[in-house]
């Protein structure tokens, strides 16, 4: 008998998988925090005999090299993937055996990357799951342009021929085990559902049903911005990424977290929103621990520049420390836990700023204020807020200079990322306030909307 563990990455939108028989397993695709799959290993009574990695991953750091050391186990990378490192290398066809009766077997699929490999799971001789990493997912398949440019035509052209060879080659029932689409950036479209199987990806997914013109035309057409700090991620996992250190930061008082603001570091107050709004550090950010927090705060702060946490709990800020090393941001300057009260220095009064909804800005008149929509593009090409100007939040830190004078009302489809921008424009010195609202609210409240 064969066993799945899914190890959930829900910040960053991904998914590891633990897979093996009764004595011994493989890890697919780990996090950098390595813990979790050698207790998910625990758990099961198993030995880790062999971690693979389905491609050269540009969205988090991997956790696969120190995971087979500690292990004690193969390091199974794509044969084409050029790293810095001794590994196992990878080629299409070649299979290993797991446990008894369980056998891995290496699927050539590029498209996401040029030497991308998914891998089958045999149970039994019998094919039951397919790990797809970034190739087919669920829905939709992995973006093919984090590699080169000039390769992004051709990836996605792959893209649609490994699609088909997954579904030619397998079995309808055969499980699809992506390790991308769950809110990552490195899908092309966000996943639809939580689980899937060759036969249902065959009747639903555009990589299966489109002509390869219409798919390829389709893709290119739908990609977004790609998150900046990817630019880092692919080279630290070729060179090979150091054991993490999760022990506490060093404290800091209230005199050294007002110094670091005045030397133009990132203090970063993971409270939530409302919290956050109501009282803070003059100058601080705010990237709720509960959001998408790796994923925007390595996307927005310059890459290297120290970063101090104020969390509200000292479980809060070993999260958030947990989130962090696996896109890079390995350690934090410096941390305080509490609240403002033990973060500013004796005297120092709180900064803040009001929240309100749509209604709230349509009862004022959005013709009043400076109406600032912090979403993606996509999200803004659906319709928008006459009048309201336009940067996503991932530019906002570099495009403050463009937001006209006035009170400024932002706001982005549900909430976050409007704190997120209401806390730069704040540290800015600007009058802002935070719409804690979902946008279709604005429809609602009566506000012209402009259709895309």
């Amino acid at each position: 008998m064969f066993f799945i563990d899914t190890i959930e990455l829900e910040g960053l939108g991904n998914r590891s998988y633990l897979a093996g028989g009764e004595r011994t397993a493989v890890a697919v695709d780990p996090p950098r925090d390595i813990d979790r799959v050698l207790a998910a290993a625990a758990r099961r009574g198993v030995r880790i005999s062999h971690v693979v990695e389905t491609h050269i991953h540009n969205d988090y750091v991997t956790g696969g090299l120190e995971l087979a050391r500690m292990a004690g186990a193969a390091y199974l990378v794509p044969a084409g993937a050029r790293v810095s490192f001794p590994r196992v290398p990878v080629s299409d066809g070649d299979t290993v055996d797991i446990d008894a009766g369980v056998t891995l077997t290496a699927m050539a699929t590029p498209g996401h990357t040029p030497h991308h490999t998914a891998y089958v799971l045999h149970d039994a001789g019998s094919p039951v799951a397919a790990f797809t990493g970034g190739s087919l997912l669920i829905g939709t398949v992995g973006r093919p342009d984090l590699v080169e440019p000039r390769l992004t035509e051709q990836l996605a052209r792959a893209q649609h021929a490994s699609a088909h060879r997954l579904a030619t080659d397998l079995p309808d029932a055969t499980a699809v085990l992506p390790t991308h689409g769950f809110g990552s950036f490195c899908s092309s479209a966000q996943s639809e559902g939580d689980a899937s199987t060759i036969g249902k990806e065959r009747a639903g997914n555009a990589a299966l049903t489109a002509d390869v013109d219409t798919f390829v035309a389709d893709l290119l057409a739908g990609l977004e911005d790609v998150p900046a700090y990817y630019a880092h991620m692919g080279p630290t996992n070729a060179a090979g990424p150091a054991p993490v250190d999760l022990t506490p930061p060093a404290p800091a008082d209230a005199e050294e977290i007002a110094a670091r603001l005045g030397a133009g570091e990132w203090v970063v107050d993971l409270r939530n929103r409302i919290a956050f709004a109501e009282g803070h550090v003059a100058g601080s950010f705010n990237f709720e621990a509960e959001g998408k927090l790796a994923t925007y705060l390595a996307w927005m702060i310059p890459w290297g520049k120290p970063v101090t946490l104020l969390a509200e709990s000292a479980g809060q800020l070993a999260d958030a420390q947990r989130e962090l090393v696996r896109v890079g941001i390995d350690r934090p300057a410096a941390a305080a836990t509490g609240g403002p009260d033990r973060w500013l220095r004796e005297g120092e009064p709180p900064a803040s700023f009001p929240r309100s909804t749509f209604a709230g800005l349509a009862e004022l008149g959005p013709d009043r204020v400076v109406v600032l929509d912090v979403r993606r593009d996509a999200e803004r090409a659906g319709g928008w807020i006459e009048g309201s100007l336009h940067i996503p939040v991932h530019e906002l830190h570099r495009r403050l200079g463009e937001v006209p004078d006035g009170t400024v009302w932002v706001h982005c489809a549900g909430g976050m990322r409007a704190a997120i921008a209401a806390s730069l424009l704040d540290a800015a010195g600007r009058d802002v306030v935070a719409v804690d609202d979902g946008f279709d609210s604005a429809t609602d409240a009566g506000l012209p909307l402009i259709s895309g």
